[in-house]
């Protein structure tokens, strides 16, 4: 069977060290929102974890926006075109029906097209708009007094708590579906070796 080489050896370890960056994250922020959740033995240690990780994610995704910037992937991989449209629909269809039935992806991954549709618009969320505004937010509240006269500019810090966490939120719910489309494979740990040996297989 032909298999793609589509992870080289630095998108995987930025992969695997994001998983840790975020899991940490989700932890201590956790323990902060809620106090009462003892993760870790004392709240200050959550507060300087959540911290330290915080500047972690920030320069985890530097690296990822200008690895792929430098590398051509962003525009390869990340640039819409019309059929990350009107492939929307038959997609969904897929993943909600037919998939069940043992039909074949409609948009298989490829050399040049390693996303389907909706692979592809979860990531550009998830990349160019969440990740964005949890490091942007996070930062803020990293240093409140320095940058107090930015927090009253949106609103003050109800509102800057209130984006942060939603952002959090949003980020939970993206991992559980992406740790659950992740078993999608032709076995369930196809995707995962993927990530850890860089090469899918190519089915066509």
């Amino acid at each position: 069977m032909k298999k793609i080489y589509f992870y080289p050896l630095p998108v995987r370890i930025w992969h695997w060290l994001n998983v840790c960056i975020i899991f940490i994250l989700i932890l201590t922020g956790m323990q902060l929102r809620i106090p009462e959740i003892s993760i870790f033995s004392q709240y200050n240690t959550a507060v300087f974890l959540h911290k330290f990780f915080g500047f972690a994610l920030t320069g985890s995704f530097l690296f990822w926006f200008l690895y792929y910037l430098l590398s051509g992937r962003l525009k390869k991989y990340y640039c819409i075109r019309s059929r990350d449209i009107t492939g929307i629909p038959r997609q969904a269809f897929y993943y909600l029906f037919t998939i069940f039935q043992g039909k074949e992806n409609p948009h298989p991954p490829s050399i040049d097209e390693k996303f389907n549709p909706l692979q592809k618009w979860a990531y550009i969320v998830v990349m160019f708009f969440l990740t964005p505004l949890i490091i942007i937010t996070g930062i803020m509240f990293s240093d409140v007094v320095y940058f107090l006269n930015y927090i009253k500019i949106i609103g003050g810090l109800r509102i800057l708590d209130a984006v942060h966490v939603a952002t959090g939120y949003g980020f939970v719910i993206y991992l559980i579906v992406h740790v659950y489309m992740s078993t999608l494979g032709r076995k369930i740990y196809a995707h995962i070796k993927t990530m850890i040996t860089g090469y899918e297989e190519d089915i066509h």
